[in-house]
């Protein structure tokens, strides 16, 4: 979800590759380290080295680290006890469970619509599996209240950074006690799956978890052989449709929310960068690149929605990994690049005023999909969280043009 502006920071990798005059790029290490925050038998932690300095020395490059300390989170309305557990690093999931668990009394009492109107009867349940890679799967299910007739399966596919446990709570709810079944994983390296924090080693892999995981699910008896739907968010909607160029007759239709299917020009670093840059995520591939800025701003349309962000406490906002930078910008590209191939059902949404993922990126989607049933949303004043970050109302609206599409189609 916060990638596209972090890659603003390739802006300055295009100025040191263009500069007359050397300049400095700085990006930051990753070393490994024990960590009295994580649960017994969890695998060691990673200490973040604030600042490694690129600096030209004649025709070579030297490396100077320079060493910070982490700062303890303050999350206003929390004990110290749990700011302190927010604190810790999250690197790896035994740590990010820990965190998650403690503050799910804080979610539940939240004054947002999400977590204030969920529906009486909604059935939830979560778990974990391995998938075929041996790494941990979180899963999580809402179902309707018993005795009401399931119409369909909508799995969900989350943005960048984030988790399927934290305001996807309230709309997945809104969801199943419409008639839906809903399903949810976390990627792996977000949320309470296993995998280094933030890190996409590949994005094709992504894509096949996703296949992987929810095959297993349209097999479960309760929702075989009923209509099967993905919904894609953000970072989420560009694993969507690498889902379905891979598996183009897997879904009976696709829903894309503000979805990060292309990267602006004037962000997007030129090729001689790219290949640079390339050529560091694999020399150090977790490393995270700066400048770090802070996208709530951006997101968030009701200022008092954009406060509660903070309790997200396991969503991944530091610096952008190298590598993880790299296989989202050449996702995108595959992406621009196939877009014709779109031909499942359709449904586009999008805040016309986002400023993180561009409507006009939705717009040629939409123009450009070979897709014979589709529909593109457009939220006036809407930002980027238009299913989160909104004014009640326009929450509400733009859930129940979610429903009424899938009605429409089952």
């Amino acid at each position: 979800m916060f990638l596209v502006d972090h890659l603003a920071a390739f802006r300055v990798a295009r100025f040191t590759a263009c500069s007359t005059k050397p300049q400095p790029m700085d990006l930051s290490l990753t070393f490994r380290s024990p960590s009295p925050f994580l649960l017994p038998n969890s695998k060691p932690s990673t200490l973040s080295i604030p600042l490694i300095s690129l600096k030209p020395s004649g025709h070579r490059l030297t490396v100077a680290a320079a060493a910070g300390k982490m700062k303890m989170k303050m999350i206003e309305g929390v004990s110290d006890e749990l700011n302190s557990i927010a604190s810790q690093n999250l690197d790896y999931a035994a740590a990010r469970r820990r965190v998650r668990s403690a503050f799910i009394p804080v979610h539940q009492q939240l004054d947002h619509l999400l977590f204030k109107m969920a529906p009486t009867g909604v059935r939830t349940e979560e778990w974990i599996e391995r998938n075929s890679k041996g790494l941990e799967i979180f899963f999580r299910r809402w179902m309707p209240e018993p005795g009401v007739k399931i119409k369909g399966v909508v799995c969900f596919s989350h943005g960048y950074g984030d988790t399927c446990t934290f305001f996807f709570e309230g709309i997945a709810r809104f969801i199943a006690a419409s008639g839906y079944g809903v399903y949810a994983i976390d990627h792996p390296g977000f949320g309470l799956s296993e995998g280094l924090h933030g890190y996409i080693y590949s994005f094709d892999e992504l894509a096949d978890n996703v296949i992987e995981q929810y095959a297993k699910i349209k097999e479960r008896p309760e929702v075989r052989g009923l209509p099967c739907f993905i919904l894609g968010q953000s970072m989420g909607g560009a694993v969507t449709l690498k889902v379905h160029f891979k598996d183009p007759h897997g879904w009976d239709g696709i829903i894309l929310v503000a979805p990060m299917c292309k990267i602006a020009d004037d962000v997007t670093p030129s090729k001689p960068v790219l290949n640079f840059l390339t050529f560091l995520s694999k020399v150090m591939p977790t490393a995270k690149l700066v400048p770090q800025k802070d996208l709530a701003e951006l997101m968030f349309r009701d200022l008092r929605k954009k406060k509660m962000a903070v309790y997200n406490v396991i969503c991944y906002d530091d610096r952008v990994r190298l590598r993880t930078a790299v296989e989202l910008l050449n996702a995108t590209k595959e992406i621009e690049e196939q877009v014709d191939k779109v031909s499942s059902p359709l449904l586009i949404l999008h805040g016309a005023a986002d400023k993180v993922t561009d409507p006009v990126v939705s717009q040629f989607l939409y123009e450009n999909a070979s897709s014979k049933d589709k529909t593109l949303k457009l939220y006036e004043e809407g930002y980027h969280c238009i299913l989160e970050g909104e004014p009640d109302d326009r929450i509400l609206t733009v859930l129940n043009d979610i429903i009424s599409w899938l009605d429409a189609r089952c």
